[in-house]
């Protein structure tokens, strides 16, 4: 689950846009071998979500005004394989995985998924064992605990859903066919019926790392799927 990190050999090479700021003038999501897909193309509150660093489950009981529940689907203790920079993560170092599904409580629908990575050795001692007996979420430790923290984007982009409609933490990036038909939401009324699955398949994603006490704790990426927002 932790092998998406592990394309990231090298911390971030150059500035982070959207760290201090939710607006970059002509900013895309680039793909692999493709041209880049227009961020200001895609479905507003969708653009809000990728780039935001307040808390999304709020926003999404806000916006689609429902309780949104979230789901523990898998938690267990991994040794990574490689270095992850961004957590500064090493080699051999054990990391907590899991995760969570965030779900209408009244409609049923999949708004998003994700997938955590825990350095618990950082976590403060009163909430590190609850933490891991899932008697707490992450956002519950993030808001109780009273240390410092805050959220830092660290990248967003584009990946396929399977065909149960659940959405893979390690798929690869769509093709150029895939990111000009979600580029296309943003744009014509008359949207093509082929444009219309394309979005169906789809899903964007966000990743995004949790400073506590100013250290590197939790890195989180989060899934949405493209047909929940358009």
């Amino acid at each position: 689950m932790v092998e998406r990190y592990y394309r990231h050999a090298l911390p971030l090479g150059g500035p982070n846009p959207f760290r201090c700021q939710g607006f970059v003038r002509d900013g895309t999501i680039a793909g692999q071998g493709c041209q880049p897909v227009p961020i200001e193309t895609l479905p507003p509150f969708l653009r809000a979500l990728l780039v935001t660093d307040g808390t999304v489950t709020k926003m999404l009981e806000a916006y689609f005004w429902e309780p949104v529940v979230v789901d523990t689907l898998r938690q267990e203790f991994v040794t990574a394989a490689a270095e992850i920079p961004w957590i500064d993560v090493h080699a051999g170092d054990r990391v907590l995985v899991r995760r969570a599904r965030l779900r209408g409580a009244d409609s049923c629908n999949h708004y998003a998924h994700a997938l955590s990575l825990i350095r618990t050795e950082r976590i403060p001692n009163s909430f590190r064992q609850r933490l891991i007996d899932r008697e707490i979420g992450i956002g519950a430790l993030i808001r109780d605990s009273g240390l410092e923290s805050y959220r830092e984007v660290m990248e967003i982009g584009v990946e396929p859903a399977r065909t149960d409609g659940t959405v893979p933490t390690d798929a690869p990036t769509r093709t150029a066919a895939d990111l000009a038909a979600i580029s296309a939401v943003g744009g014509a009324e008359g949207a093509s019926t082929a444009g219309t699955a394309d979005h169906a398949a789809a899903a964007l994603f966000r990743t995004y790392r949790i400073i506590i006490d100013r250290a590197p704790v939790i890195l989180i990426s989060e899934t949405f799927p493209l047909a929940l927002y358009i």
